[in-house]
């Protein structure tokens, strides 16, 4: 079976004019994946330490401290907040800048908290 001409158009005809393609810039900003801040447990902090770091540093009322306190003393770690990762570094930077816990003896340096991308 041969094979059809294509078709003929006649001079006149004009195709419509397409949109011009455009590259548009990349924005990592807009890209990137929230993180989590994680405060991490350990043995040479109180529960008054934690309830008062995360009062000044993140505003957090005493009932929500208490409550994030709780969960980093039973489970070893307690998401802090979710949001940007420059935001998380702040944050974790003033978490490991707080200073030791005055009430106990063997408190020589501030809590630990880790930065990590949000699942």
């Amino acid at each position: 079976m041969p094979l059809a001409a294509a078709p003929r158009y006649s001079a006149g005809v004009t195709t419509p004019n397409l949109p011009e393609i455009v590259d548009q810039p990349e924005v990592e900003e807009e890209l990137e994946q929230p993180c989590h801040l994680i405060l991490l447990d350990d043995d040479s902090h109180t529960y008054q330490y934690v309830i008062r770091m995360l009062g000044d540093l993140f505003g957090y009322s005493r009932e929500k401290a208490f409550g994030i306190a709780s969960v980093v003393d039973s489970q070893g770690q307690a998401i802090l907040m979710t949001g940007a990762k420059d935001e998380c570094l702040l944050k974790q930077d003033q978490i490991h800048a707080y200073g030791p816990d005055p009430l106990m003896e063997i408190s020589v340096g501030s809590m630990s908290a880790v930065v990590e991308p949000a699942a």
